[in-house]
Order: structure tokens, then sequence, then C-alpha cells
């Protein structure tokens, strides 16, 4: 199947020929910075699959590990390349034409999630990061500034 997505204003379009390897819902302080909401999902597709196909998104590195992708002229949250994952490309679900048609693998930094999020799904919950994936990720890194 052929993934499409891209930004509010249309100025950043990509496209993925691979199925998504997984996805993930992140509950951690950085994601929630960077999408201003409560939480932020990203479906991770190969590296070697997937291609900008109009403009490329600005990054902006808030890790030592980790760099988040936004549309340089809307603002548009799309990616986070962790060096760890330098094999895949992460975008924000949001981002992708067909949203509904990923469903999520698990939830991970529960430990961080809001205390009055309830969401009713029976997905695997982690307080830090899952075992699916390697991550650097550290403690300090996924708390909130």
């Amino acid at each position: 199947m052929v993934w499409t997505g891209g930004c509010l204003c249309g100025e950043v379009r990509y496209r993925a020929e691979a199925d998504p390897l997984r996805a993930v819902i992140c509950h951690c302080g950085v994601c929630r910075k960077v999408s201003g909401s409560a939480f932020l999902s990203f479906v991770h597709f190969p590296a070697a699959a997937f291609t900008w196909i109009r403009g490329e998104p600005t990054r902006y590195r808030s890790s030592d590990e980790a760099e988040r992708g936004f549309c340089p002229r809307c603002g548009s949250t799309l990616t986070m390349h962790e060096s760890v994952l330098a094999d895949r490309v992460l975008v924000a679900l949001g981002s992708l034409d067909r949203p509904q048609d990923v469903t999520p693998d698990d939830h991970v930094w529960t430990e961080s999630q809001l205390p009055w999020l309830r969401i009713d799904d029976d997905l695997p919950r982690f307080p830090k990061i899952s075992p699916a994936v390697p991550s650097r990720a550290g403690k300090d890194e996924a708390k909130s500034p």
C-alpha cells in the first residue's frame, strides 16, 4: 500500500511505499510540548521506502538523541528522528492523509500521562519505552521542561 501525508498548508508532502512497521502513542512531556496536545502518535515507516515529494521539514534537536521535524511555513508537527532508529522515519499519525487506516500498537511513557486522560483501549502500556524497539530516550528527556 502507498501511504501519503503532509502538513496543514501543503508545503511539505511525503510518501511511504511500504506498510508501517508499527505505530505508538507517546505520553511524554516532550511530545506534549511539540504537539500542544495531551499525547502524540507516531507511525514508523522504513526509511528506504520513504520519500519527501514536496519540500522537507525543518528539524529541531529536542534531545541528544532525537530531532523533531515541522513545516517551516505552517509549523505542523511532522516527524521525529531518533538516532538509534535511523532505519525508519517516524511521522506524526495525524499528518497522514488517511490516519484512520493505522491502529497504534501500544502506549509509551505512560508514567508521564496526564492524570485526567482516560483512553479506553486494550493496547499494551509501558511506563517508559516499549521493548518492541530500541531507544536511548531517558527519563529526563521525556519529562516536560
